[in-house]
């Protein structure tokens, strides 16, 4: 991941802190802060589709973020002094999350649609849609996953061995 050409061009990137069967991403976020990157986080509303991608300080700054009902560490609804990427200047880079992927670019997320919901979003956004890479184990790659119309392809899968 760190020696790609989109994240090493990326200045701006949205990650995912990673749930015990995901790719795990504590490594990466590290070095967006080695490199002098801005990082920013999901926070997800529940009982509706909407997330915000919202900044981190620093790596160390995880261990303050309150655990949801889903057991993912997030920014907590009061906390408001946080920049929101698509308030200022958007994202170079989106690192995705998913249950299974296959090689034309969809992607089974978890159901609520949060990620499909975000990148509209981007679209609207002066910056644009940023770069999307998926972060898979081989075994999510299948011959096709089942997409309807409001999926949003991602522009690349990496996983062991691609």
């Amino acid at each position: 991941v760190i020696v790609h050409p989109k994240y090493q061009e990326s200045k701006r990137i949205a990650i995912f802190l990673s749930m015990p069967d995901e790719v795990q991403t504590e490594e990466i976020i590290k070095d967006i802060f080695k490199q002098g990157k801005e990082c920013f986080i999901p926070r997800y509303k529940p009982q509706s589709n909407h997330m915000d991608m919202l900044k981190l300080s620093s790596a160390e700054d995880i261990s303050s973020l309150a655990l949801t009902s889903w057991n993912i560490l997030q920014p907590s609804d009061d906390d408001t002094a946080r920049e929101e990427a698509l308030a200022g200047g958007g994202l170079d880079l989106i690192f995705m999350p998913g249950l299974g992927f296959d090689k034309k670019g969809n992607r089974l997320g978890r159901g609520k649609g949060y990620y499909d919901t975000y990148l509209e979003r981007c679209m609207k956004h002066p910056h644009g849609k940023p770069y999307t890479i998926a972060l898979a184990f081989r075994e999510q790659i299948c011959e096709s996953v089942p997409v309807t119309e409001n999926d949003v392809p991602i522009d690349e899968i990496l996983y062991e061995d691609c």
